[in-house]
């Protein structure tokens, strides 16, 4: 077997432009082949063996960002520009591995370039990095080559991860200030009981009498600091080592899922994100001509919940012994009546793609509607806790200090 070589090309296009990229191969004359195959004459090549010496590129495991929505959304958008446009897929594949931001994202659009080069279909290519491209966008790839609107799938995809992704966001932002908060609290008083308690504790001790009970909280807190600050940090730092390698598992999932939905105020929130989520991707599925079966399939896959999972796998059951949608999901109570009336309806007059679009519109407008207001009512709810906590801490400390005249006598 012949040994692959990494090469840097330089090759101008049929505008004249010149386009540089690496490509591995056998000689110089497999990469020359391959850039005619892409429709570029090659100017330059030469030997670029990557990945030694000081060219290596270093990543951290847990640290490295991998493929996020976004860069997702924004090569849908530009591929489904691109193919309608009349480019190759070759041409296109290319063009995005070059002009693309995330280099994870990029590495996988040469592989699957590579791949479709050889024959294989766009949809087996990407189904090959599952873990970087969600089910839907392979499918949905699957349904265009299928239907010959590959250009319409894609601008679908990137209108869905579009709005998946502004939903997010939106949230983020509002989770946020809570999260600064929290953590300038807890930097306040590990401050406070490493360093203050105990310049008072020795004060305190010079006064003679016994401490009143906050401040005796205090400096018992203060001085089990040594070994509970280690502690804690260590417990941190595993926790979230074990949450990011177990929050997937099934088990870890059918625990907590159903307790997100049950949270206070936040459980809400989650209910409306996952009906969103479930209702756009399967409008998206259905208008791209995916089988009923699999759309449920996948949709539940996606929904990134698992009650709404299990859910849908009743649905799928329902549907094939010939029954309707509706039904099962009036059984669930995450599904609320409106959703449910709504995908009858459209049932019955043929026209669900248009109730789960209008349904997803709907939930999109709660969640951010819900954000906001979770934002304006927590703000003053943090700053009260800030000064509960911080101006508690205060006030202890001072305690004895008021009783220094009768410590005194």
């Amino acid at each position: 077997m012949a040994t692959t070589v990494g090469y840097a090309y330089k090759g101008r296009d049929a505008a004249g432009k010149i386009v540089k990229g690496k490509l591995d191969a056998s000689s110089e004359a497999a990469v020359a082949a391959r850039l005619r195959t892409m429709g570029l004459s090659p100017v330059s090549i030469d030997a670029a063996p990557d990945g030694t010496g000081l060219s290596r590129e270093i990543t951290i495991p847990g640290f490295s960002k991998g493929v996020t929505l976004k860069d997702l959304a924004i090569m849908s958008r530009q591929m489904s520009t691109m193919t309608s446009a009349g480019l190759s897929l070759m041409r296109t594949l290319s063009i995005l591995a070059e002009q693309t931001e995330s280099k994870p994202l990029a590495k996988i659009l040469v592989t699957v370039r590579d791949d479709v080069e050889t024959g294989v279909s766009l949809s087996d290519a990407m189904r090959k990095h599952d873990r970087d491209f969600p089910p839907i966008m392979i499918n949905m790839v699957k349904a265009g080559e299928t239907g010959g609107f590959l250009d319409k799938a894609l601008d679908t995809v990137a209108k869905n991860f579009e709005k998946e992704s502004e939903l997010k966001n939106s949230i983020k932002s509002a989770m946020t200030y809570p999260i600064v908060v929290v953590g300038m609290v807890v930097l306040a008083v590990a401050g406070m009981l490493i360093f203050i308690v105990p310049v008072f504790k020795d004060m305190f001790e010079g006064m003679g009498g016994s401490l009143p009970l906050p401040t005796q909280i205090l400096v018992t807190l203060s001085e089990q600091m040594i070994w509970l600050g280690p502690l804690i940090l260590v417990v941190s730092i595993v926790g979230s080592i074990w949450w990011k390698k177990n929050k997937h598992t099934e088990g870890v999932r059918k625990a907590l899922d159903p307790l997100k939905l049950k949270m206070p105020v936040f459980g809400m929130l989650m209910t409306k994100l996952a009906v969103a989520r479930f209702s756009r991707n399967f409008a998206d599925m259905i208008g791209a001509g995916v089988p009923i079966l699999q759309s449920l399939q996948i949709v539940g896959e996606t929904s990134g919940n698992y009650v709404i999972e299990r859910s849908l796998v009743k649905v799928q059951d329902s549907v094939r012994q010939g029954k309707s949608i509706a039904a099962p999901l009036a059984e669930e109570a995450v599904f609320p009546p409106m959703v449910i009336q709504m995908v009858a309806v459209g049932e019955d007059s043929g026209a669900l793609q248009q109730m789960l679009d209008k349904i997803a519109d709907f939930y999109d407008q709660e969640v951010k509607t819900m954000t906001d207001q979770l934002t304006s009512l927590i703000e003053p709810l943090l700053i009260a806790f800030l000064g509960i906590v911080v101006g508690g801490m205060i006030v202890a400390l001072y305690l004895p200090v008021f009783n220094i005249a009768t410590l005194m006598q």
